[in-house]
């Protein structure tokens, strides 16, 4: 009998330590990191009896952690809650497989059908619920430099890629730098979508991704005849390096320019401690002056988390004003709600700010806004067979049969 209740009162305890636990699924590890660590530690503040398990799995724009997830997913253990880029990257993958719960209630309960963009509402959104907590809004396109570096080569910042390609590159190449650097192959994807919004223009790009414009168009094969002629430009080395290589670069002299997201921006004032304006600089990539290419990080909540009250605890503070003001500034990203305090940001988040209210938007590739995991896990293929072979007509047919298997436009 008293084995029984010592065996009893275990269980009870162990049931009691498992409901006072939440698992946080990301990528945000190293300098990716503080910012994360920031929004666990206000949880553990508002919730002290909860015990976070912050699980990441590294490797740049989540490609490692995806493929980890999938496993999880389709092996009856997900985590309580897991970061994802909103949009198709969860939509196109487990919401149509029924793997996700409905969290319309929770925008309900919390306000946020108005606290967030419409915009942002559709991209996260079906005509069945709503299905993600965006906790940032990223830029894609930005040009990064160091203006005291630019000066001193004598060059400015190009307004489109052919300048770039006949009069920056070969005036950066006389000096011995290297004109734009570039990393591992979602980095040269990551550049890829910035030259194809540059020269075929936001209808161009959205065309691609609803349909009415094919992958082996003359427009979209001439994308890739640009990309040819920019990778000219670009380092031998790249597939060595993460992205923070490739952003050390620019910051210590080495490369003139990189193309990456805002995380870069993060990156550069929270762990090389530059100041924003001075120490680095930005543009929008050239030929994508008035357009902002956006992806969102979110929280989703998997049918049968766990821990499903200590995950929906935990999407309430990431959609939350406060949880997002701790974050974003940290992140190098913008809150996407309408009532952030842009007093917190530096230099840069109020740039992106002011350019995301204005700007003319559309959806990332590579990060997720507007293709589905079949189309963004093969992309990578195209991609290195366009590296090794330079054919534009070659990889923009791969990309037209890619998007025909990934049901792209249907």
């Amino acid at each position: 009998m008293r084995k029984a209740l010592v065996l009893l009162a275990t269980l009870v305890l162990s049931a009691a330590f498992a409901q006072n636990s939440v698992e946080i699924f990301s990528w945000w590890a190293g300098d990716e990191g503080p910012a994360l660590e920031a929004l666990i530690k206000q949880y553990e503040t508002d919730h002290p009896g909860v015990e976070v398990i912050n699980a990441t799995v590294t490797g740049g724009s989540g490609v490692n952690a995806r493929a980890v997830l999938k496993t999880r997913m389709l092996g009856g253990d997900p985590p309580d809650s897991f970061q994802v880029h909103a949009g198709q990257e969860l939509i196109g993958t487990w919401v149509v497989a029924d793997r996700m719960e409905d969290l319309t209630s929770l925008f309900k309960e919390q306000g946020w059908l108005t606290a967030f963009p419409q915009g942002l509402l559709d991209l996260i959104s079906t005509d069945k619920g709503i299905w993600s907590v965006p906790v940032n809004i990223h830029r894609s396109n930005v040009l990064w430099y160091v203006p005291a570096n630019l000066e001193k080569w004598g060059v400015t910042v190009p307004a489109d890629w052919n300048e770039f390609v006949t009069t920056t590159c070969p005036a950066l190449r006389s000096a011995g730098v290297t004109p734009l650097v570039i990393g591992e192959n979602w980095t040269v994807q990551h550049l890829w979508e910035s030259v194809a919004v540059a020269e075929m223009g936001p209808d161009g790009w959205r065309g691609l991704w609803d349909g009415s414009v094919a992958f082996d168009s003359p427009e979209a094969q001439a994308v890739w005849e640009t990309f040819d002629k920019v990778l000219a430009c670009t380092n031998a080395d790249f597939t060595g390096l993460s992205w923070q290589q490739a952003t050390d670069r620019v910051a210590n002299g080495q490369a003139a320019f990189n193309v990456m997201g805002d995380w870069a921006a993060g990156y550069m004032a929270t762990t090389l401690g530059l100041e924003p304006g001075t120490g680095f600089a930005w543009a929008a990539s050239p030929g994508t002056d008035g357009v902002f290419i956006l992806l969102a990080d979110s929280f989703g909540l998997p049918k049968g988390a766990p821990d499903r009250d200590n995950a929906l605890a935990w999407l309430e503070l990431v959609g939350s004003k406060k949880g997002q003001d701790i974050f974003n500034p940290l992140k190098g990203s913008i809150s996407p709600r309408l009532d952030s305090d842009l007093s917190k940001y530096n230099a840069y988040g109020k740039s992106a700010a002011a350019d995301y209210q204005s700007d003319t938007q559309v959806g990332s590739l590579v990060h997720g806004a507007v293709a589905n995991e079949t189309f963004m896990s093969d992309f990578a293929t195209v991609m290195e067979t366009f590296l090794s072979n330079r054919d534009a007509a070659e990889a923009a047919s791969l990309a037209a049969e890619l998007a025909g298997r990934a049901h792209i436009g249907n």
